[in-house]
């Protein structure tokens, strides 16, 4: 089965924590504190596979989470990094954050990695936080949690040249005479239920071809097979517009023509102005007077017009000898602007917390303020002198003042309440 598209959840690994720990050795008293880092958590990386032509592997699985870190330890040692999950796709698969749409990675070549979700940060032992006042801390950092996304994987197939066209015009018949490939073939619409590829030589040049299955008026709204499959013709540069000028559908060939690029209009703008050229086929049932009628009024409209007969090979050599050149004139089609690299827990260029009040209480939100609160031992003074430190520096009072909190106000800060005290 030819699977194009999967919504999917993924979760990198979260940060281990700081070890708290004290030196402990015979003769060496007063060793100090020696607790070690967390390790880093594993992320989720994308892979494009040039072995893989389908997303079958997310069929049945949604949910997929990298290792977590492994907390720090004694005697200085950090804690293991968690393992990084790859997961592979098809080459032109494009990775979206379902929620805002955002493109996060376009795989357009083999072996091309992305990171999509970046483990969290493991957090400090406790041997960080020793000073000449403070030569004892019982407390350590939290790690921090690991991105999570829910995410729309869509598979847009690497072609340069489409085939697109009303069902049983003869795309799949084409491509089998133009190609080594070998296309379902039959006399009734929509034979083709999945987009075929194929490679085509001329001369010392090729360009990959796909059938993609027959449109209908309405595609681009679900109906037919169209929908489903429009996506794999985003790539392509180039489309070869086939057109069954006998009529043997009871329809007009010009109609046929103005209605699939209205499809391909309304599914993506600017998808029906990509270069095309027309291939009349079945001319060996039409007569003369109708096929100059179809094809006067085609290159009326700027196109340039193949008659062909698909099924005994008649006349094609021009046609692709004429996509071959056009080809070479035609540059890449880019769907995504590059996508840039954001830093996890870049704290200095992300919001620290917010401030919302909410049934009365103010509620201090946000990753830092949660990691925060983790990592503080309540019950350790010089845990504490050192939140109430950090919260003050940060502006955690100044924001809660400016949200009008007065002496006796119900604060909350991740899990943590308090009343609050001047």
């Amino acid at each position: 089965m030819f699977i194009d598209s999967a919504r999917i959840y993924v979760r990198a690994g979260n940060g281990g924590n700081g070890m708290v720990s004290f030196h402990t050795e015979k003769y060496v008293p007063n060793g100090g504190p020696d607790g070690g880092d967390g390790g880093r958590g594993g992320s989720v990386v994308f892979y494009a596979d040039d072995n893989r032509s389908t997303l079958q592997d997310f069929r049945f699985k949604r949910k997929y989470s990298a290792e977590d870190g492994e907390k720090g330890g004694r005697r200085k040692c950090y804690g293991k990094s968690g393992t990084d999950l790859v997961l592979p796709v098809p080459v032109g698969t494009i990775i979206k954050d379902a929620d805002t749409g955002r493109v996060l990675a376009d795989l357009t070549e083999p072996g091309q990695k992305a990171i999509i979700a970046k483990g969290g940060r493991g957090g400090k032992g406790n041997i960080h936080f020793a000073n000449s006042v403070r030569q004892a801390p019982n407390f350590a950092r939290a790690g921090e949690p690991g991105e999570e996304f829910n995410l729309l994987v869509e598979l847009k197939l690497l072609a340069d040249v489409g085939l697109v066209g009303y069902p049983n015009v003869g795309k799949s018949t084409l491509l089998s005479v133009i190609t080594a490939a070998k296309p379902k073939i039959a006399d009734y619409p929509f034979t083709t239920i999945e987009p075929n590829l194929g490679v085509v030589a001329v001369d010392d040049t090729s360009f990959v071809v796909a059938d993609i299955p027959g449109l209908i008026e309405g595609a681009h709204t679900g109906l037919g097979l169209g929908l489903a499959f429009l996506r794999h013709i985003e790539r392509t540069r180039m489309l070869i517009h086939v057109i069954d000028v006998s009529g043997s559908e009871d329809r007009d060939p010009v109609e046929d023509f103005d209605n699939i690029n209205a499809e391909l209009g309304a599914y993506h703008p600017g998808l029906s102005e990509r270069p095309q050229v027309i291939a009349l086929n079945k001319i060996d049932m039409v007569d003369e007077d109708e096929l100059e009628r179809v094809s006067m009024a085609l290159r009326e409209q700027g196109y340039d017009v193949f008659p062909m007969c698909a099924a005994i090979n008649e006349q094609v050599k021009p046609l692709v000898e004429y996509v071959a050149a056009k080809l070479q004139t035609i540059p890449q089609t880019v769907l995504t602007e590059q996508v840039e690299e954001s830093a996890l827990f870049k704290y200095e260029e992300e919001e620290l917390f917010t401030v919302a009040v909410e049934d009365g209480v103010y509620r201090v939100k946000g990753n830092w303020i949660e990691n925060l609160v983790d990592s503080t031992n309540f019950d350790d003074s010089e845990s504490l002198q050192y939140f109430q430190r950090l919260i003050r520096k940060k502006g955690v009072i100044d924001a809660l003042e400016r949200a009008g909190v007065k002496e006796g106000d119900l604060v909350a800060l991740h899990d943590l309440e308090f009343e609050f005290i001047y």
